[in-house]
């Protein structure tokens, strides 16, 4: 039996963007953010701690990650905010199960221009995103530093 692969970030962010592109209006886009929030399994207590947290966004966020044991880097998310957890749930959605080197190789300001996303957000939302990514790069770069 073949295994299939992984789709890539870019094919990921591609499929996102053509359901963005069906929604159409910003108000249906926010509400499937929100609908995508829905999907995360919570973070239990000790996972929501200092540690985990997401230093530069306005509201609450905590993110954890795993090494698998293939290489590739799986992320959980949380986050207090109903807008923002969806939006935890996009950048995991991208990132998660993915290699390092896959990781560091999608540009985050292009993927989320191509969404829309850019000019959408507010400004704290927006640095708030950066900051989920920013730290999510920062685990990629700290496992192919551990691993080489």
């Amino acid at each position: 039996m073949a295994l299939v692969p992984t789709p890539s970030p870019q094919d990921i962010l591609e499929d996102l963007a053509a359901e963005f592109d069906l929604l159409g209006d910003w108000e249906e886009r926010y509400r499937h953010i929100i609908d995508l929030g829905r999907s995360l399994q919570p973070l239990s207590d000790a996972e929501q701690c200092d540690a985990n947290k997401v230093r530069g966004c306005s509201s609450q966020v905590w993110i954890v990650s795993q090494v698998a044991p293939n290489g590739t880097l799986v992320f959980r998310g949380d986050s207090d905010a109903h807008i923002v957890r969806g939006l935890v749930a996009l950048v995991l959605q991208l990132y998660s199960g993915q290699a390092p080197e896959a990781i560091l190789g999608l540009d985050p300001h292009e993927a989320f221009a191509r969404l829309g996303l850019s000019t959408a957000l507010s400004s704290q939302r927006a640095n708030g995103l950066k900051s989920m990514v920013e730290r999510i790069r920062h685990h990629a770069q700290t496992a192919m530093a551990t691993r080489n």
